[in-house]
């Protein structure tokens, strides 16, 4: 006679790591946004960043995403961004930057400073 058996679960089996953290990605997040330019402000407790689509012609530029942060958070994503950017260049050849800045609408988004 067979015996029931209890349903395997693959996950069972491997460890699971205590610091490890479930990230869930909808499909709609998952399409992103396109920006080429970001906004960034600050106080003494946060970090705004705002990330902006600033098509030609179009005098009116719109906000896509506004990302807040923690000084330590900004200061971490500085460290991450810098990190990516070698290994990219490492792997792609380097990055080449525009010499002179772009000329953005004077007054655009107020006083905060340009990334």
């Amino acid at each position: 006679m067979n015996q029931p058996t209890e349903p395997q679960n693959p996950d069972a089996a491997q460890p699971q790591d205590p610091n490890a953290i479930n990230i869930e990605l909808s499909e709609e997040m998952a399409e992103g946004e396109y920006a080429n330019l970001a906004m960034i402000a600050h106080s003494s407790s946060e970090f705004v960043i705002d990330f902006i689509r600033l098509m030609p012609g179009v005098p009116k530029a719109k906000v896509k995403s506004r990302i807040i942060l923690t000084p330590e958070h900004a200061k971490r994503l500085q460290a991450a961004l810098a990190e990516n950017i070698e290994r990219f260049e490492q792997a792609n050849g380097s990055i080449k930057a525009q010499q002179e800045t772009p000329a953005y609408p004077m007054g655009f988004g107020g006083t905060m400073g340009e990334a």
